[in-house]
């Protein structure tokens, strides 16, 4: 409860706007953002955007009427964006400790709906802790997607976060979030500091770590979508540092069905998905281009086959159909995320 004081106290009352950041942890962008999704982030209550403190922004793919569930969701800048895109028939919570950021939040509900042009909210806010989601009333099997923006290294207990996000999907649901991570374990100076643990260094997860919590907790092996080094500037805060180097990666789990299986397939993507016609790219190890069949290992079939993205395949048993077309990267998939992550750290690929 410490840190959760601690982290409310700087979140809800010292900082106020993004620019009361000491560092640049919660503002590194992932990756260009599509212009239909540019758009409707510019048209957010300004009150609203002043407040997000996040490490770039977290948007999955193929949105249209999904159940989403923002963990830390701030003044709700991008529940907000996201109530857009998932359409009347679709529906987004945000959850956040901090009362503060609630208060802003709901402010704006009234003012988005009628923006939007719905007939009714498809958005709400509830303050509550990310790791007892039940606290808040949210249940078993609720929400096809999980979205977290530079907010579970705020959390003292990650495994529990990753239980609960777990239990409120759907089978086939996914968790899709950027955070920041460690080049190691960080030591107990770091992890005690107050304004590191703010500013979202303090409670920074090896990267390793994570793949293990992930997997006593369910789901499937983390994928990798984007990753890049974020320095620390301020000098003061450097010589506490010292060496310790960090990164804020974008990752993808998946609550992969029991039924599912986890055989190596040939698939082919059709090219529906809003904004991504030509071209997919799932994670560091798969780039899906329309009308090309690919193999992919067993997992990731089990994956398409699963979640929200079957309808956007053709899917068939790799041994069935003639070759597919370009190498089947799943020897190296591991490999890649390494090297991927360890590039943004700047350090050697072995």
């Amino acid at each position: 409860m410490g840190i959760h004081e601690d982290v409310k106290d700087y979140y809800g009352r010292r900082v106020q706007k993004t620019e009361d950041l000491v560092l640049n942890m919660c503002v590194t962008p992932a990756q260009p953002l599509p212009k239909y999704i540019r758009d409707v982030l510019n048209v957010v209550h300004e009150e609203v955007s002043s407040k997000y403190y996040g490490c770039g922004l977290v948007i999955p793919e193929c949105l249209e009427n999904c159940w989403i569930l923002d963990l830390g969701s701030g003044s709700g800048r991008d529940c907000y964006m996201l109530s857009k895109l998932v359409g009347e028939q679709g529906h987004v919570t945000g959850i956040d400790m901090t009362q503060e950021q609630i208060q802003v939040a709901q402010k704006f509900i009234e003012y988005h709906t009628q923006l939007f042009g719905f007939s009714k909210p498809n958005v709400e806010f509830l303050q509550g802790y990310i790791e007892k989601l039940s606290d808040a009333g949210l249940k078993d099997n609720s929400f096809d997607i999980i979205i977290s923006n530079c907010v579970i290294n705020l959390s003292p207990d990650k495994k529990a976060v990753l239980k609960e996000a777990y239990r409120v999907l759907k089978d086939g649901g996914e968790m899709y979030f950027s955070d920041v991570y460690a080049d190691c374990i960080l030591p107990e100076a770091i992890r005690t500091h107050k304004v590191l643990w703010g500013e979202c260094l303090g409670g920074a997860l090896w990267w390793k770590d994570l793949f293990r919590i992930a997997e006593e907790v369910g789901f499937s092996a983390p994928r990798l979508a984007t990753a890049k080094r974020i320095p620390v500037t301020n000098a003061e805060l450097k010589k506490v540092v010292g060496d310790f180097q960090f990164v804020s990666a974008t990752y993808r789990l998946f609550k992969i069905p029991a039924s599912c299986p986890k055989d190596k397939c040939c698939v082919t993507y059709n090219g529906s998905i809003r904004g991504f016609k030509e071209k997919l790219k799932f994670d560091v190890n798969y780039t899906f281009n329309e009308g090309e069949a690919v193999t992919v290992d067993g997992e990731m079939a089990a994956i398409l086959q699963g979640s929200r993205f079957a309808r956007a395949f053709s899917i068939k048993p790799a041994g069935k159909v003639a070759p597919c077309s370009g190498e089947d990267p799943s020897t190296k998939s591991k490999v890649k995320a390494d090297e991927t992550y360890r590039g943004a750290l700047g350090l050697c690929p072995h």
